[in-house]
């Protein structure tokens, strides 16, 4: 029998979809960015005021390092379940704990409160956030990849990815306003509390939303296959073998890929912070602003180049992004050095347009490469076992790098190696643009994924 296609939505359908998962992905992004922006600014020295200020800015990143040493358990855990249950279910516990954590940092005391308990607490809720990420990715993608159609996957997949840019928009934009409100004694005092407690408000709304959504048909299709197999007592692999037997290749190729993307946005985002204001003795509010302007132009751009992605293929577009970062690495912190506004404004925007081109088409990229019922864990496996060599050191790394040689040469050699480890993962990968991912359930029963468009035969 051949298999069925993919169910073609409801605009309104696949639109209630997108933004349940766009609203619920920008605000555990909001929550995990947050971090990072405060790390760069006022942790130091808060947790770790006997350093001095570079010092104190590195053992920060380290706490925010450890986060991402999480995201893989939470993407085994969060995917393995999520395969079997359902992604709705695990969304919900992902935003719960996410703000949760985020709402307790905001209360946790400072060092000179209550010593070298302070920075601990600190790290255990940010593993707490790290577990919840690595769980939310690979849910919110596959929610709207699931509910859409081959032939515009890469647009309305790419809307959660517009997540990660609105959720830092909304963290900095945030944090510039305490800045600009308050003296630098005040904010550091208690002012960079406010946005953390802020999350609390912002799971109830995104916890609404996220309820109000359905399992994609696919899934709910492949669950009931999966019951009747039971029934025959026919053996099921748990989602992570099936993983590692069906799809190595494509879980390797997933992290390649991710290496110049989490890299260069955490560097452009992050570690810029720390650059401009530390070393560069720039005013804490225009570099926030930079990064302020920055997000926002990315947040439109994302569903553009998911849409082109759709029309030339997502390895295209990702290729794009990576040859522009590997190039524009160089003349980012040439123009950052220059200390003049516009020119930060520029270095900012142009690095996350290049950064978009990957991370648009990545969402239907690496839905389209996996199987319904291990789905969840191999998107969430490559994704985040990757972001442990990638995003999770990469401020850190650029830190110790700026520490060591006091120059920024190093670090854009940093990225540029980066981005070579992404252009030979896309160059070996298969292009999946046009893949009903029905087909792609094939590939349970042992056979070969097809070529894209193409429909294969299914014994499920």
């Amino acid at each position: 029998m051949a298999s069925s296609a993919t169910p073609s939505p409801t605009t309104g359908s696949i639109k209630r979809v997108v933004a349940a998962s766009l609203v619920g992905t920008t605000i555990e992004w909001y929550d995990y960015f947050l971090y990072g922006s405060a790390a760069a600014l006022v942790f130091g020295h808060v947790f770790f005021p006997e350093s001095d200020p570079l010092t104190g800015t590195l053992l920060s990143f380290l706490t925010y390092a450890i986060g991402f040493v999480a995201r893989p358990l939470g993407a085994l855990v969060f995917g393995h379940y999520g395969d079997r249950i359902g992604r709705k279910k695990l969304l919900v516990v992902s935003l719960l704990m996410m703000g949760g954590a985020s709402a307790l940092i905001g209360c946790v005391p400072g060092y000179d409160t209550i010593g070298v308990t302070a920075p601990v607490l600190l790290t255990v809720l940010r593993l707490i956030q790290g577990f919840a990420l690595g769980g939310e990715w690979g849910g919110a993608v596959l929610l709207v990849s699931e509910h859409g159609d081959a032939e515009r996957r890469g647009f309305w997949a790419s809307w959660p990815q517009g997540g990660a840019p609105a959720g830092n928009l909304l963290a900095v934009g945030v944090l510039s306003l305490m800045t600009t409100l308050q003296s630098d004694a005040t904010f550091a005092a208690w002012g960079w509390r406010v946005p953390f407690l802020l999350s609390a408000v912002l799971v109830g709304v995104g916890l609404r939303i996220r309820l109000s959504v359905d399992e994609s048909p696919i899934f709910q299709e492949a669950l009931a296959k999966a019951e009747r197999r039971k029934a025959a007592q026919t053996a099921e692999q748990p989602p992570l073998l099936a993983v590692l037997r069906h799809h190595w290749r494509d879980v390797l190729v997933a992290m390649g890929a991710r290496m110049a993307e989490n890299i260069s946005y955490y560097v452009i985002t992050t570690f810029v912070l720390a650059y401009c204001v530390e070393h560069l003795k720039v005013e804490k509010q225009a570099a926030l602003n930079a990064v302020l302007i920055g997000s926002a132009i990315q947040f439109c751009l994302i569903p553009l180049f998911g849409a082109l992605s759709d029309r030339i293929g997502r390895k295209p577009v990702y290729l794009a992004g990576a040859v522009g970062v590997d190039g524009w690495a160089w003349a980012f912190f040439a123009l950052l050095d220059t200390r003049s506004f516009p020119a930060l404004v520029l270095a900012v925007t142009v690095g996350l347009v290049f950064h978009s081109a990957m991370y648009a088409p990545q969402a239907a990229f690496f839905s389209e490469m996996f199987a319904t019922r291990m789905r969840y864990s191999g998107a969430s496996i490559g994704a985040q076992f990757a972001s442990v060599a990638a995003g999770a050191p990469a401020p850190l790394i650029a830190t110790a790098l700026l520490s060591s040689y006091g120059n920024a040469t190093p670090i854009a050699l940093y990225v540029t190696l980066a981005a070579l480890l992404t252009v030979g993962a896309l160059v070996v990968a298969r292009e999946t643009r046009g893949r009903d991912l029905a087909d792609v359930d094939a590939i349970t029963d042992g056979s070969s994924v097809p070529p894209a468009g193409e429909t294969v035969a299914s014994s499920a």
